[in-house]
């Protein structure tokens, strides 16, 4: 179960929540880096759980969900299939489960397909692909649309 310390005022979920996007902002940074050393690749899988972490502390399903969908991301990145998958499942589920933006639903089955074609079910991938763009399509903001048809875009399915 989260703990829920949101909306306290409480100075240290305010640490947490500047945490947790610092660590988002630094693991989205390390995706990006071409030639990635071993030492940067455990980084970025430190700092996403990281901010995944600080997330528990200081958000709500919307940042639980974004935040195991960006491990999910770092580690289908890696090659790494099972962690890839189950984070992928984890923020689908979450996303799921709750109310959350249009876009968080499309990122977690956009984060499913690029776990599924990871693991080689490119059926799977191309399913929920299929339905990340369905969503993608539904979202009225112009530059969430894009930021989930762009992930989309760089999947080869």
């Amino acid at each position: 179960m989260v703990a829920d310390n949101r909306g306290d005022g409480d100075e240290s979920t305010d640490v947490d929540r500047q945490l947790a996007v610092a660590l988002f902002n630094e693991t989205w940074g390390l995706l990006e880096t071409e030639d990635r050393t071993h030492a940067q690749d455990e980084r970025m899988v430190n700092a996403a759980h990281a901010s995944r972490y600080h997330w528990e502390r200081a958000g709500g399903p919307e940042q639980l969900a974004v935040g195991d969908w960006q491990i999910s991301r770092v580690y289908s990145v890696l090659g790494r299939t099972e962690p890839a998958l189950h984070h992928a499942g984890e923020a689908l589920t979450r996303a799921q489960e709750h109310e959350v933006p249009t876009w968080v639903l499309a990122s977690a089955h956009e984060g499913m397909a690029r776990a599924s074609a990871v693991a080689g079910d490119l059926e799977r991938a191309r399913s929920h692909a299929d339905e990340a763009r369905r969503l993608a399509n539904t979202i009225d903001d112009t530059d969430d649309r894009q930021v989930v048809l762009d992930d989309l875009a760089l999947l080869s399915l």
